[in-house]
């Protein structure tokens, strides 16, 4: 069973920041990969184990088959072009972005092992290509899948109990710890709000 609080980070130096704090599932997202990219994938995985953390590898599929990742993360432009057979060859665990309801049907044809929706409120942290979804959404994907859903996208802790009621078994956030004055403390509240 995936955490119910989910941070998106940019490199392992965040896992020993915040795993001591209680972080137990990440996803490495890297959206400029350069030849560095096997050994952070490599160094990430490393860090995590240490900890106990999940990580989920987000898009570099072949980057995460040779690490040895134990999880996935895809976009829905990523299905086009990804090995889905080497990936469950390789016995990784598959999690799928979604946005419209025409993208979730798809997703599932896939038989991911979670679901995102988002963005559920205006992303903080990047331009997105989709209105905000709203909390309402959830509980309609909810209502579709046998699956773990992950709420996304410009989310508050002050929204987390209305997310959870939702349906979200999880909640991913970047901006609302990563950006932080003390990203520590926020992360702490974050795990508080999600027992």
């Amino acid at each position: 069973m995936l955490d119910r609080f989910y941070l998106i980070i940019d490199s392992p130096e965040w896992l020993d920041r915040l795993c001591p704090e209680g972080l137990r599932l990440a996803q490495l997202r890297i959206k400029e990969p350069d030849e560095t990219l096997p050994d952070l994938v490599s160094r990430t995985l490393r860090t995590a184990r240490k900890y106990g953390c999940t990580l989920v590898i987000n898009d570099h599929w072949q980057a995460a088959i040779d690490a040895g990742a134990d999880w996935l993360h895809l976009g829905q432009e990523d299905l086009d072009t990804a090995d889905i057979k080497a990936i469950r060859k390789a016995g990784l665990k598959l999690g799928l972005s979604t946005h419209t309801p025409e993208e979730l049907d798809r997703a599932l044809t896939f038989d991911p092992d979670y679901v995102a929706l988002g963005p559920i409120f205006p992303a903080r942290g990047k331009v997105v290509d989709y209105a905000p979804q709203g909390i309402a959404r959830l509980s309609s994907w909810k209502a579709r899948i046998n699956v773990p859903l992950i709420a996304i996208g410009g989310i508050r802790i002050e929204h987390a109990e209305s997310l959870f009621e939702a349906g979200a078994d999880s909640i991913c956030v970047i901006t609302d710890v990563l950006a932080d004055a003390d990203p520590e403390a926020r992360c702490r509240a974050w795990i508080a709000a999600s027992r």
